[in-house]
């Protein structure tokens, strides 16, 4: 049965006007319409593997100035997964000939998408006691994403989901889960220490639909909130995940008025106010709660908006011709959050955020240049070369 949902991504870079290429190198650290088909699968499989802890170190960056460190930490919590991508565009499921695996998932993209640009990052969820999910953890580890927080679940496998990829870049889902292991880690194998000494602990809402990763979610995030850390929010709607589009809209803002950052899309806008304009400001700003620090409405490769309580406007973006939107958004989560750890002051200035959005829209831009999530991810290097030649 074919489901629709929204898929969100992110293909522009931009800059402010008054950008110039000394300010750019100061940077430290979409919409698609989409076909999701939901697949059930028996969750009761033999361990493949015996448990084990696998832990990840930061290595030093060569990226350039900027080096890892554990106050600027980012703890990403939630779905990690397999992404089967077809080798050639512009066909159905059924038809692509061959697909490429690539690793996937919102949370574990945006912790892989820290480190490349050079910052310090964890992962914190649940994947099968089984090849892909061994495959995944290691993965984490090669690019300097301490795993400690990461479970391995006997009895369930590591979720999987073939995306196809049409001429214009647009996705269509097909998903192995229910229940996959992520949607099974529990509260008592939380790694809460590492969650307090973070600097920015960041979810989604995927990890909010079903028992028991719903109450561990919530009790990882009230630690988060206890402890002083920031709290960062993508909502990343994938509709035909949850019950009903009701149980989805109640479920998003259960704890929207938890968070301090926000990232949504326009469709997502539309979504949860129920069909209103998202590119008239006062509906936006009916989505900003009194705590929220920083709200943030991407619009693919127009750019972005930003509403603080202070100041709020748009940094443009650029086209890029896009080859796979898959893991664009997460990338600009990434960069934005990059920065945000290593420089909380951008919150209160307007020169600053903007610098720093250029540089998020940028590796949402590069990402799409390339196939799967975290593979396409880019470098700090490369993010800080591709500002300089849009300004050049």
């Amino acid at each position: 049965m074919a489901l629709h949902a929204t898929a969100f991504c992110f293909s522009g870079v931009s800059t402010s006007s008054q950008a110039s290429r000394s300010s750019l190198l100061s940077v430290f650290p979409a919409s698609r319409r989409c076909t999701v088909k939901a697949i059930a699968f028996p969750s009761q499989y033999p361990p493949i593997f015996p448990r084990c802890k696998l832990q990840g170190r930061a290595l030093p960056s060569d990226n350039g100035p900027l080096e890892k460190d554990e106050s600027s930490l980012v703890v990403c919590f939630g779905e990690m997964l397999i992404d089967f991508v077809p080798t050639t565009s512009g066909l159905s499921l059924a038809e692509a000939p061959a697909f490429k695996k690539a690793p996937g998932g919102a949370p574990a993209n945006v912790a892989v998408g820290i480190s490349r640009l050079g910052g310090s990052s964890a992962f914190i969820g649940k994947v099968g006691e089984d090849e892909f999910g061994y495959m995944l953890a290691d993965i984490l580890k090669e690019n300097n994403v301490n795993n400690d927080g990461m479970r391995f679940d006997p009895g369930a496998r590591t979720a999987l989901a073939f995306v196809t990829l049409r001429k214009d870049g647009e996705r269509e889902f097909m998903f192995y889960r229910n229940p996959s292991a992520d949607m099974l880690l529990q509260e008592d194998e939380l790694d809460l220490e590492l969650i307090r000494k973070a600097k920015v602990f960041h979810y989604g809402s995927i990890s909010l639909i079903t028992e028991p990763c719903k109450s561990a979610h919530n009790a990882a995030a009230r630690a988060a909130r206890d402890a002083g850390v920031i709290l960062s929010y993508d909502p990343n709607l994938r509709l035909p995940l949850w019950p009903s589009a009701e149980s989805a809209r109640e479920g998003i803002l259960s704890i929207w008025e938890t968070a301090d950052i926000i990232k949504i899309s326009e469709e997502e806008i539309s979504f949860l106010t129920q069909g209103e304009d998202p590119y008239d400001d006062s509906v936006v700003r009916k989505l900003y709660h009194s705590n929220l620090k920083l709200l943030l409405v991407t619009e693919g490769p127009e750019g972005c908006r930003y509403y603080t309580k202070d100041f709020s406007g748009r940094v443009k973006g650029i086209k890029v011709d896009a080859v796979d939107t898959t893991g664009a958004g997460d990338a600009f989560v990434a960069g934005i959050l990059t920065q945000l750890a290593s420089d909380v002051s951008l919150l209160q200035d307007e020169g600053k955020l903007r610098d720093a959005l250029s540089f998020a829209n940028a590796c949402g831009a590069l990402t799409v240049m390339e196939r799967g999530a975290i593979p396409a991810l880019p470098t700090r290097e490369v993010v800080l070369n591709a500002l300089l030649k849009s300004v050049a």
